[in-house]
């Protein structure tokens, strides 16, 4: 069992797919235009409005107003250019993202718009010794096979693909305590899609339903997790550097988890409505632990290995130690080193240390140490707020419809934001500063409007390019998964119940916890 080679990576890229139906052949009559001169006329449009974006910022800052209390700070100008030469260059180029990232960081450096110490030290930040000590465990849990086999025993406890489909759910669900990345979520799950989908081989409508499943879930559970998702430290960071208070594992807890549980096994359900027949969910199934073992590299009988139960002991101990932060006082990064420490360690853990570190995504770290600058440069030249104030400012004149009218643009936006920027950490570092700048102006609390951006950009199912889950599930050899009209036909509903949804916390039950959206 194998699974094809995926994308050359996973950030973003715009793609121009042909309606079905078309011909790409050239010449002929009615023949859609070649993915080459779309992309090519979208690029110019775009890289025009680049240079329109470009001019505005340099009149503001430079023109008649140039000085007065209205005026771009010139120093935000040039952060402002920098910035949206990185965007259009992840969308368009074929440069890979962390490249782009660490390039404009070092151009705003260069420009003296960042001083180098503020760029060598967020490669220092506590996020990134949180998520640096968080991969190596997962690392440790990964090789002792736990995961696969928890998963594997509560699937054969399934006697209907709605059982089965939940159940899934719910595993997935809290993987994102134990692995602090989609994209390695993903690959944990896949050898136990892989036997499911073999077990079920002649069910072809519910693995379908399955392998539509389970990117979705470990898309929207993300958010029950700090560590969930990058954006989210991200999110915590520029909150705290705009001078408002940051998330802790605990506090993300609290309001993440409960919308997570909700939209997953709201999207399960959907799921099966949309790709299953009434019949397909009444015929019982018959998928045992033996039936499974058949299509599992993993043993998945007989009592847990050492490995497994203290891989069980440590994710438990340290989801308690991050809870329990003001108990202990213990920083969340240093409980993470600990546990890194005791997974690798000689003797007792169940990976070397050395091994481990080479599963860590040093990329990402990286791209999010650059991506943590610009929302610093952002905030301190003031450029965050003037572009915020000129872009979202009309809203303020709306009164006291102002902060609904404003929550609900950004959620939107948030979750439409996956079909331009499809990276999750980009869309935070791009869109986090700007919302809370203006935030407090139309009598929103920066911190849950921050939250609720967050969580909306964890809708990014529409492309088979919009999210390494739903890659990586697209491609695996010797199994048919699902095709981009799926994936369409699935975002079309779920996009707009996953902004009912993110708006029904914000309004309520976010505030109902003890987060208030309104000042």
């Amino acid at each position: 069992m194998s699974i094809k080679p995926t994308a050359p990576r996973a950030g973003f890229r715009y793609t121009a797919q042909r309606p079905m139906g078309q011909s790409a052949e050239p010449g002929k009559a009615g023949a859609a235009p070649s993915r080459w001169s779309r992309q090519s006329a979208a690029r110019i449009i775009a890289a025009l409005l680049l240079l329109a974006f470009l001019a505005w910022c340099a009149y503001a800052a430079f023109g008649p107003a140039a000085g007065t209390a209205q005026a771009l700070p010139a120093q935000g100008a040039l952060t402002l250019a920098v910035f949206a030469v990185a965007i259009w260059l992840w969308i368009f180029s074929p440069v890979g993202d962390t490249y782009i990232a660490l390039g404009a960081a070092v151009v705003l450096v260069l420009m003296g718009v960042l001083p180098e110490a503020e760029l060598f030290s967020s490669l220092g930040e506590d996020t990134i010794w949180l998520l640096l000590a968080a991969f190596v465990i997962a690392a440790g849990i990964t090789a002792t096979g736990l995961a696969t086999r928890a998963a594997a025993w509560i699937a054969a406890g399934a006697n209907t693909p709605r059982q089965l489909i939940h159940l899934s759910t719910g595993v997935l669900v809290a993987t994102a305590f134990a692995v602090p990345s989609t994209s390695g979520r993903a690959a944990l799950a896949i050898p136990v899609f892989i036997a499911l989908a073999k077990a079920l081989a002649d069910r072809r409508r519910v693995v379908l339903a399955l392998a539509l499943v389970f990117p979705s879930v470990i898309l929207l559970s993300a958010v029950a997790s700090y560590l969930g998702a990058g954006a989210h430290l991200i999110t915590s960071q520029i909150l705290t550097a705009s001078g408002h208070e940051g998330f802790s594992f605990a506090g993300w807890l609290v309001y993440g988890l409960p919308l997570a549980f909700v939209s997953s096994h709201l999207c399960a359900e959907l799921v099966l409505w949309m790709f299953t027949r009434a019949e397909d969910r009444a015929q019982p199934l018959a998928v045992g632990i033996e039936r499974l073992q058949e299509h599992s590299p993993v043993p998945l009988t007989g009592p847990l290995t050492v490995g497994q139960s203290r891989a069980a002991l440590l994710v438990a101990a340290m989801v308690v130690l991050w809870c329990t932060e003001p108990l202990h006082q213990l920083h969340p990064a240093i409980v993470a080193l600990l546990g890194s420490l005791l997974v690798a360690s000689p003797g007792y853990g169940s990976v070397g240390l050395a091994k481990a570190l080479k599963s860590v995504p040093w990329s990402m770290l990286i791209f999010m140490a650059a991506t943590l600058t610009f929302g610093t440069a952002l905030a301190g030249t003031g450029a965050a707020d003037w572009l915020a104030r000129r872009v979202l400012g009309p809203v303020e004149q709306l009164g006291a419809a102002a902060a609904w009218v404003f929550t609900i643009l950004v959620v939107v936006i948030s979750a439409a934001a996956h079909l331009v920027v499809q990276s999750r950490s980009a869309r935070s570092a791009v869109l986090i500063p700007l919302v809370v700048s203006l935030a407090p102006g139309v009598g929103v609390n920066a911190v849950a409007i921050a939250l609720a951006s967050t969580a909306a950009a964890g809708f990014c199912h529409t492309l088979t390019s919009s999210a390494k889950p739903v890659n990586l599930f697209s491609e695996i050899e010797s199994i048919e998964t699902y095709r981009p009209a799926d994936l369409l036909r699935l975002s079309a509903v779920l996009g707009p119940l996953m902004v009912l949804l993110v708006l029904a916390f914000a309004f309520w039950i976010w505030p109902a916890m003890g987060l208030p959206l309104f000042l």
